[in-house]
């Protein structure tokens, strides 16, 4: 099992990081690179406790699908969500969020494994893991832009 972790800070209310990082349609502009799409359950806005989402992106030079279900969630502290279709053998992202002097921690822990035994973690350690750290990156990079510009209510 690979697991990756992340901090980001973001000058904003959780409740804003929160609500922007369960966003579909902010997912969908954080991987344009990939051309994800989300192409079944929730669609748009906000993803929610016991929901799914299918996303339909190219990784690798192949399009595939990944159906995510949000298995837990206290509002504005915590939510996970966890694979129930894909190529991985399992895949479970962890998503927490605290506030400091106005500012929210938000960290991700993402645990993942890999088919194919050898042939997947070799995979995983030559290219796999590099590309989910990138998108991770690239989806905080934008989550941090749109939650500093969002008004917290």
């Amino acid at each position: 099992m690979t697991t990756i972790h992340l901090t980001t800070k973001i000058n904003a209310s959780r409740k804003t990081v929160f609500d922007a990082s369960r966003n579909i349609d902010f997912h969908q502009l954080s991987t344009s690179s990939t051309k994800e799409k989300a192409i079944d359950g929730t669609t748009y806005g906000l993803i929610n406790l016991n929901e799914t989402v299918t996303w339909r992106g190219k990784h690798f030079g192949f399009y595939l699908t990944h159906k995510s279900r949000i298995t837990s969630m206290n509002l504005y502290d915590y939510f996970v969500d966890e694979m129930e279709d894909g190529k991985f053998k399992s895949f479970r992202h962890e998503h927490f969020f605290k506030e400091e002097n106005g500012i929210t921690i938000m960290k991700d822990k993402l645990q993942y494994e890999t088919p194919f035994g050898f042939i997947g973690k070799l995979f995983d350690i030559y290219f796999l893991k590099k590309h989910i750290i990138n998108l991770l990156l690239e989806r905080n990079k934008i989550l941090k832009e749109v939650s500093q510009k969002t008004i917290s209510l």
